[in-house]
């Protein structure tokens, strides 16, 4: 008899589960109501995983962002190099353009003169 009216009851509850009708209200989920429900319930270990993948993804691409940023930077900074260096050099090569030397060696007050004849080889 005990038997027949727990069977009875836990008929009633499931088909008042079963018959209810959930809201899924803003409320209801960020309480976290919704973790109750019997879908999260059954699937726990794939929710999880869900999860973790997704945070997973975001930190990935966020890590991938300012890696990109950087050598952006880099690469910027490279060409400015790259031009001053440019513009030395340039520079430099003008200071040793013959007539340059010349002028330093006057200005400078040295005694020095440039050869009349060309220089020349001697072999064993």
């Amino acid at each position: 008899m005990q038997k027949e009216t727990c069977m009875m009851e836990e008929k009633k509850g499931e088909k008042n589960r079963k018959g209810k009708k959930r809201r899924l209200s803003f409320v209801y989920i960020l309480g976290g109501g919704i973790l109750k429900e019997d879908f999260f319930v059954k699937h726990v270990k794939m929710v999880v995983l869900i999860v973790g993948l997704t945070i997973g993804f975001i930190s990935n691409r966020y890590a991938c962002i300012l890696k990109i940023r950087k050598i952006d930077s880099l690469k910027k900074e490279l060409r400015e190099i790259q031009l001053e260096s440019l513009a030395i050099s340039i520079e430099m090569a003008g200071y040793s353009r013959p007539s340059m030397v010349e002028e330093q060696i006057k200005k400078q007050s040295m005694i020095l003169e440039v050869a009349g004849s060309p220089p020349y080889e001697l072999h064993k």
